[in-house]
């Protein structure tokens, strides 16, 4: 029996390091090559970390929320033959994860009879590297899950996991952010839930168990009072959205402009647009955003300080060229921004191409590094629920934030009676230690008469 250390790999090009934000496995797990360890995150994508080895799970480095460097060593396994750990080495390289186990190890278990530590040999193991495999961090093989396998990490022999007695009251469960959407998705209260992790917690096979005990109807007599308090742990995307969220708002002077627009002759163009027979390559269906996009060059043309990023510590303004236009978008996981690239070279329906594209990808927890960075102005929209106003809160380093609320059909004033237009507010920030109050209403001025008079979006 030999012992295999897991070292972080490298996840991304210039990353120094990385936050673990679900662990799959516990002390004692056997498991498979290629089985889900970890899931780590960078930026806005996560990465899950697989098992290069047959093994013993004997040790995790790092507890969920942590951070933890680019090869500092995260799992040891006890597998058959050499491993990759040499015998009575001292701390530091290969064998670095030999010294002093952390709070997380707890003494090694007699190993399973079926197990065997593992089939894959080491020597075959360091011939590969890890596959980084990019995916949002529920995705767990249903494969090795629904395993009967004594090898799945968690429960031995492939059985089920004890279902337990549901957690006294108060008492709140253990489970990771991935769990704890599942659970949600499928109507399921964690607290009724026992858990067969370390210090109980809450593990997929747990779900699936509790699942499989059918309908769970709870005896409710009268109003109780909830006097309940669960702490949920920041980490992973929303630390990220937070630490961005309060750097922007630290630095930046917020100056937010509110605009009423008459949209009326744009939805009928849009809705003619759509309709229109198409020929040749299939075009998009069109909303808003890709007009609003386009008013944006536009406005941007005649304004190019607007499309900026503001290096504070240097006290230089980057004025860039090309408009790459962010998109706020809304995803299961959070708040994150893809791209549009080189919007000035991209005609409405590119525009809207693009942006489907990207929404998807965002969405499904596939974007890429490149598709969520490089921004130099950005759009918030919450669609049907955007309210009256807002006050959106620019994405440093960036010096402007557009925001579109909801459109509504108001009645409108002609000078002679009250007519029935559609109506729509911009509510637009700005950085107000570069960009004065009488440009940001300049700049709005102008995106207004465009999208007012929609036929000047299409005149070069």
């Amino acid at each position: 029996m030999g012992e295999y250390v897991i070292k972080l790999p490298d996840v991304g090009e210039g990353v120094a390091e990385a936050e673990l934000v679900e662990w799959q496995v516990k002390v004692g797990d056997l498991v498979r090559e290629d089985a889900v360890l970890a899931a780590v995150m960078t930026d806005k994508a996560t990465v899950e970390i697989p098992s290069p080895v047959d093994g013993e799970i004997v040790w995790l480095g790092a507890e969920i929320g942590d951070t933890v460097a680019i090869g500092s060593p995260i799992v040891r396994l006890k597998v058959a033959g050499e491993g990759n750990v040499k015998a009575g080495a001292e701390s530091g390289g290969e064998a670095g994860a030999k010294s002093t186990p952390t709070d997380r190890s707890t003494p090694t278990p007699d190993p399973s009879p079926q197990g065997g530590g593992g089939r894959a040999s080491a020597a075959k193991a360091d011939a590969r590297s890890p596959a980084l495999k990019r995916a949002p961090i529920e995705s767990v093989r249903e494969a090795d899950r629904e395993s009967a396998s004594p090898l799945w990490g968690g429960v031995r022999g492939g059985g089920t996991a004890p279902l337990g007695a549901p957690r006294l009251e108060g008492e709140k469960p253990l489970a990771s952010p991935a769990i704890r959407l599942r659970a949600k998705e499928a109507g399921v209260d964690l607290r009724q839930v026992a858990g067969s992790g370390p210090a109980g917690r809450l593990r997929h096979e747990d779900i699936d168990a509790f699942l499989a005990r059918g309908p769970q109807l709870a005896k409710v007599s009268g109003l109780a009072r909830n006097e309940a308090v669960e702490d949920i742990k920041i980490i992973g995307l929303r630390r990220k959205i937070a630490e961005k969220m309060a750097l922007a708002k630290s630095r930046i002077p917020h100056i937010t402009y509110v605009e009423e627009i008459d949209v009326t002759a744009l939805e009928e163009l849009r809705a003619a647009l759509n309709k229109e027979k198409r020929t040749g390559a299939e075009r998009p269906k069109l909303t808003l955003l890709p007009f609003l996009m386009r008013a944006m060059v536009k406005a941007i043309a005649d304004q190019p300080k607007l499309n900026a990023l503001f290096d504070d510590e240097a006290g230089i303004v980057h004025q860039h060229g090309g408009v790459h236009i962010g998109i706020a978008a809304q995803t299961p996981s959070g708040l994150v921004v893809p791209v549009v690239k080189h919007a000035e070279a991209r005609d409405i329906w590119d525009c809207a191409a693009e942006l489907n594209r990207l929404a998807e990808a965002a969405r499904s927890g596939t974007a890429t590094r490149d598709e969520l960075s490089g921004s130099t102005i950005t759009i918030t929209s919450l669609g049907a629920m955007g309210g009256v106003a807002t006050t959106p809160v620019i994405n440093h380093p960036e010096v402007a934030i557009l925001g579109v609320n909801k459109m509504m059909v108001r009645p409108v004033w002609d000078g002679t009676q009250f007519i029935p237009r559609k109506m729509m507010n911009l509510s637009s920030s700005f950085d107000h230690r570069v960009i004065d109050g009488w440009d940001a209403a300049v700049f709005i001025q102008r995106i207004k008469a465009l999208l007012e008079t929609p036929a000047l979006i299409f005149v070069d």
